[in-house]
């Protein structure tokens, strides 16, 4: 990775130095990165050496204004207004014959003042990054800006000066030799304006990030000693209790600790209906307190919060490379010396070949070829795309983290998915409870509900939930272990016991056959089932069923449609996740699998060749999540699995996964048509811009033309890019 960390000297210039004075001291110590390569990063503003565009702070903030767009407004406005005499001056005599009133000599003298400001002053950024490209080795777009304004401005003013060393040949029939101010000054403020609407669509590409960055309410109500006060948001520390009043936003991640209302968190889950919040309820910052003021104990404040990570998550991904941008790269590394080296064969040979006013002809082609084969476009094809879709994606709650993964997303062909939390709603509830020997249900459910205390698994959730509603006391537990994919052990008292499923007793070699019709029972209806032993004898069973969520089948139906094979991959026994593959049509099942084999399953699907996508919640699935072509996990799972996927569906629905894939397919698409349209511009036009058809037409192509050429080619880039936030997925 190219990073130039604290090193400022090899990418920036005056102008920058005359831009950080308008920044604040937080900003001028931030990160700053390139869109467009990401992977120059420094600390401060400078233009990036790869490409010379401005560098822009890595983190977003509503507070940070784009003082390159503000410059170059400034810029195109004075630089507009200037060259509009010169263009003027120029084109009306030589396209409608309208005689200017001063003579030739003054007029060329203030186009030669008039163009000198336009180009040394609105230029300057230009010119600059065109030389510093030169000095770094690392040839761009403003290499070829530059030596093409540059050379039709110092042909002019050698012209201008010296017009009497030329000869009769290169002269007009008025006996003046031509010049070529206004296409120096044109030129820039063409540029000006590409720059302009690129910067202001890159502004628009943000748009996600600072929808999000606005949720955060600024000030939060702190109570301390039975008082109430409002604070910054920044002085809210973990473990403080806040008051959230009807009406307001939640400053912080939290948890209930009194009261109770209904919270409106379509902002980040996208459910439109209302969320009844009581004691122990989570709370997510940004999202709305609709009636009742609750009180909530600060669990994740600042950086932590569900909304920081989600927007650092966009942000990340918008700046990340796709592997496709490599070829652009490529691509452009060998482009702008090609350019160069046909420009000066189009001089040499107008220079040599052409009857007449040769080197006139020889400098407007070879300028034209510069200005025409800008790879602008080629620059901004994928970047744009990219940063669009993935602000697209996030406004639907599909969650990208790098450009990578969506572009593998498009030619997934298998998904694996997960059962609990995944294909079910991962809530599960205690369907039934059955002893040996009329052991005591009670007792049963204490000695389970010991064991499970210190699990966040939602089955243990559900045995302790059931110990709650029957009002069971909990004893502790010594001597407690857990045995990853199996269950849990300990010592009650003097008695070993263990809570697990039906591997960990066999292994355990405690007999498991005295419950088994009721197991076959509730299996087959598509519930779980817990065993409890207590010194080596199986003294019960819990059963727990877990409903299917209502959109999984829709979801799993419509991933068909497009070609994706699904896959259930469980470490449930295969009588359940059988019962739960009937119901969503799914043929192929993996049960009984520990987490450490989840991986197993997902390397033997891979070396089939398969395009493998895994879709899961749990700690458990991480490894698998990891392995996978692309991870995606469920927004309502843990926090390890999230960490380990690619893809993060914020609603926990089935149905973002379609969406991840329609997203996937409808940027890449996008990509390719940018490429296309840079691509065909530039084979096109540099012909054209060497005067390829001067034969059949008998004129040439003016650089004021290839100007607006190149800027409209990366216009025509940046509106097809833009199109994806409309886009439907």
């Amino acid at each position: 990775m190219e990073e130039t960390k604290n090193k400022k000297d090899c990418c920036e210039s005056k102008g920058d130095k005359v831009r950080q004075s308008n920044l604040s001291p937080d900003l001028l110590n931030a990160v700053f990165t390139c869109p467009m390569h990401p992977e120059v990063q420094q600390i401060g503003p400078g233009s990036c050496p790869s490409c010379g565009m401005a560098l822009e702070p890595k983190e977003q903030s509503l507070q940070v204004e784009n003082e390159e767009l503000k410059d170059f407004k400034k810029r195109f406005l004075v630089s507009g207004i200037l060259t509009l005499p010169i263009f003027l001056s120029e084109m009306l005599s030589h396209l409608f014959g309208v005689k200017i009133l001063f003579p030739a000599s003054y007029v060329a003298v203030a186009q030669l003042i008039l163009s000198t400001v336009v180009l040394f002053w609105a230029g300057k950024p230009f010119l600059i990054r065109g030389l510093l490209s030169i000095k770094n080795k690392s040839l761009n777009m403003f290499t070829l800006i530059s030596i093409g304004t540059v050379a039709a401005w110092l042909y002019s003013l050698i012209a201008l000066l010296l017009s009497d060393s030329f000869p009769d040949t290169l002269k007009s029939s008025t006996g003046t030799v031509p010049l070529y101010f206004e296409a120096a000054s044109v030129i820039i403020v063409l540029v000006l304006l590409g720059q302009i609407m690129e910067l202001k669509a890159r502004e628009q590409t943000s748009g996600a990030i600072k929808s999000l960055l606005e949720l955060a309410p600024q000030t939060a109500n702190l109570v301390e000693s039975g008082q109430e006060k409002v604070v910054n948001i920044s002085e809210v520390k973990k473990g403080n209790n806040l008051r959230i009043k009807p009406g307001e936003k939640f400053p912080v991640d939290g948890c209930v600790i009194e009261g109770e209302s209904s919270v409106d968190e379509s902002m980040i889950t996208g459910e439109p209906m209302p969320v009844m919040k009581f004691v122990d309820s989570k709370v997510i910052a940004g999202t709305i307190n609709n009636q009742g003021a609750i009180l909530i104990k600060a669990e994740s404040v600042g950086d932590k919060t569900m909304l920081s990570q989600i927007i650092k998550m966009v942000t990340n991904a918008q700046r990340s490379k796709a592997p496709i941008q490599r070829l652009a790269d490529k691509v452009a590394s060998w482009f702008v010396p090609i350019v160069l080296l046909a420009s000066i064969i189009t001089f040499l040979s107008w220079f040599f070949l052409a009857d007449s006013n040769n080197l006139s002809f020889a400098l407007i082609t070879s300028v034209s070829v510069l200005i025409i084969a800008c790879p602008c476009a080629l620059g901004l094809a994928t970047p744009m795309s990219i940063m669009v879709g993935v602000g697209r994606g996030a406004k639907e709650g599909v969650l990208v983290k790098n450009a990578q993964a969506l572009e593998i997303t498009e030619n997934l062909n298998v998904l694996v998915v997960d059962k609990t939390g995944t294909l079910t709603k991962g809530q599960p509830e205690v369907s039934g409870i059955y002893t040996v020997n009329k052991f005591p249900e009670d007792k049963l459910l204490a000695i389970a509900g010991a064991l499970e205390q210190n699990s966040e698994h939602p089955i243990a959730k559900s045995i302790l939930k059931k110990c709650k509603e029957r009002e069971v006391s909990v004893p502790k537990i010594d001597e407690f272990k857990s045995i990853t994919g199996k269950g849990v052990q300990g010592k009650l008292g003097s008695s070993s016991v263990l809570v697990g499923n039906e591997r960990f007793l066999i292994e355990s070699k405690i007999d498991t056959g005295s419950l088994k019709s009721k197991v076959n029972e509730q299996r087959q209806q598509g519930a779980t089932v817990v065993y409890i032993a207590c010194d080596g004898t199986l003294i019960g069973i819990i059963a727990v069923g877990d409903l299917i969520k209502e959109t999984a089948y829709e979801a799993l139906q419509d991933l068909k449609s497009l070609g994706v094979k699904i896959v259930m991959l469980t470490g449930d026994n295969l009588l359940t996740a059988k019962s739960v593959a009937d119901k969503l049509g799914i043929e192929e099942v993996y049960a009984d699998v520990l987490p450490a084999e989840k991986s197993g399953v997902i390397e033997k699907l891979k070396a089939k060749g398969l395009i493998i996508g895994m879709a899961g919640d749990g700690v458990n699935d991480a490894p698998a999540l990891t392995l996978a072509d692309v991870g995606i996990a469920m927004g309502t799972g843990t926090d390890v699995a999230m960490e380990s996927s690619d893809i993060t569906l914020i609603k926990g629905d089935l149905r973002g996964i379609v969406k991840s894939l329609n997203l996937s397919k409808v940027v890449m698409r996008n990509i390719r048509q940018n490429l296309f349209f840079a691509f065909a511009y530039n084979i096109a036009g540099i012909p054209l811009a060497a005067g390829l058809l001067y034969s059949i037409t008998g004129s040439l192509l003016s650089p004021v033309f290839a100007a607006a050429a190149m800027s409209l080619s990366s216009v025509s880039v940046v509106l097809n890019s833009l199109r994806l936030k409309n886009q439907k997925i």
